[in-house]
């Protein structure tokens, strides 16, 4: 029976291996995913911060556009002056003269503050630029370390599951039936050792009788509470095949 128990430890740990593969499969995509996502973020941002500076350069242009207008006017206006000869009308155009001028002031002042908004945008573009062109870079590198990591773990996969296909056939049909019912509804555990009379995974004790049978190792012994094959740890058959599969 020991040399049952031992190749049905040597399967389990054969296939926790393959799980771990196929669980390290699975997540490679997830890393590229979430920085391609990142990615996307960034490019939201660079695109609606160019879509703003876009818009901010406009009105600057029409502002300026608006002054020289302003100036043109106030030229104008003076060329009036010239030729009036009534004091009342006199009046009116320096009015409209320092309408004018008081209006181009605050036109000017737009055009400052338009400047300070695109200095701080362009500043602000420039910096998601350069971490949008380093993050592309990244994905790049990670994108082919992960595609020759998946190579990897899928020939490593391939492997393990040719060999458990082998090693299986060595393994006692009846148990293997057993055990393969217990690892689909156990989490993927359908052996526990057993140390101290404490099944080692679920943690309950075993009855002194079986505790005892167990030492002796000439039955399968299952345990009362989990229900899994379980075997005395402290044998030293099962000590070495233990130390085989790490």
């Amino acid at each position: 029976m020991k040399e049952k128990i031992q190749k049905l430890i040597q399967l389990q740990a054969l296939d926790k291996k393959i799980r771990e593969i196929v669980e390290k499969r699975k997540q490679c995509p997830i890393k590229i995913q979430a920085l391609e996502s990142e990615l996307d973020a960034l490019e939201i941002s660079f695109q609606d911060m160019e879509s703003r500076l876009k818009a901010i350069q406009k009105e600057h242009r029409e502002y300026d556009q608006e002054i020289q207008d302003i100036e043109r006017g106030i030229e104008k206006s003076h060329g009036k002056l010239e030729s009036i000869k009534s004091n009342k009308e006199y009046k009116a155009v320096l009015k409209e003269i320092e309408d004018l001028r008081r209006k181009q002031s605050t036109v000017e002042d737009m055009v400052l503050r338009g400047m300070e908004d695109i200095e701080n945008l362009e500043t602000q573009r420039h910096s998601i630029e350069e971490e949008k062109n380093t993050l592309e870079e990244k994905l790049e590198q990670d994108r082919a370390l992960t595609n020759q990591e998946m190579e990897d773990l899928g020939l490593e996969l391939h492997r393990l599951e040719k060999g458990r296909e082998k090693f299986s056939q060595e393994v006692d049909q009846d148990l293997l039936k057993k055990y393969a019912f217990l690892t689909e509804r156990k989490n993927g555990l359908a052996v526990s050792p057993v140390v101290g009379g404490v099944c080692l995974t679920c943690h309950m004790g075993i009855p002194p009788q079986k505790y005892n049978e167990l030492i002796r190792g000439n039955a399968l012994i299952t345990c009362p509470n989990c229900n899994r094959i379980i075997y005395w740890e402290e044998d030293e058959v099962y000590k070495k095949v233990q130390g085989e599969s790490q």
